[in-house]
């Protein structure tokens, strides 16, 4: 079972122990915390490495991320968009997968952590991650005593923390000219590898 926060397409070490484990519980009652992958993903672009932020309407005081509404002031929404079909739109399995997120580009979504749950939720049916999801509810009550806590992976400097976790290269489209990223979104290594991204994970946790 693993403990984590409800994450912006999250980082690939975070699937790899998901894939490990197959049982995580979201928390979303702690505080949001700025600056963090709760509304932050990594991709990697023809200049590099590009991070992408979701704003949010947060009062600086302590709000528990369930209750954290996304904004929708500006075009966040297609500068994620575009930033991402820039990125991979050469990528082998772009085609095949573009359409499963452009929407969620496209409609608006209240909070925070449903719009991050439903975007976890596409990314492990692409990728035939089977696992059980349980969202942490103050009314409920369940053991977390054998829980594996990767909340920190929340934190951009410390994702790299984890035990067992290899960093297992694989294509992607612009290693020619930037060598090999580790521990960028998700997306990345479904837009480059397809199906062929659980095999992936299964090697980093070998």
């Amino acid at each position: 079972m693993l403990l984590s926060h409800p994450l912006y397409l999250a980082p690939l070490p975070f699937y790899a122990n998901l894939y490990a484990n197959r049982e995580l519980v979201i928390d979303g009652n702690t505080s949001f915390t700025k600056q963090t992958f709760r509304n932050r993903t990594v991709i990697a672009t023809e200049n590099g490495t590009q991070s992408l932020t979701i704003p949010v309407v947060h009062d600086g005081g302590r709000t528990a991320m369930r209750d954290v509404r996304i904004s929708e002031h500006g075009n966040w929404r297609r500068q994620h968009w575009n930033a991402i079909v820039s990125a991979y739109r050469k990528s082998p399995f772009f085609d095949y997968y573009a359409d499963d997120f452009a929407h969620f580009y496209e409609e608006k979504d209240g909070f925070l952590m449903d719009f991050n749950i439903r975007l976890h939720n596409i990314c492990c049916e692409l990728l035939g991650l089977q696992h059980t999801l349980i969202i942490a509810d103050e009314k409920k009550e369940f053991s977390l005593n054998k829980a594996k806590d990767i909340r920190h992976m929340a934190e951009p400097e410390r994702v790299a923390e984890i035990c067992n976790i290899k960093t297992i290269p694989y294509y992607q489209v612009f290693m020619q000219r930037h060598g090999f990223i580790p521990n960028l979104s998700v997306i990345d290594l479904l837009f480059n590898m397809g199906p062929e991204g659980l095999i992936t994970l299964s090697e980093m946790v070998k």
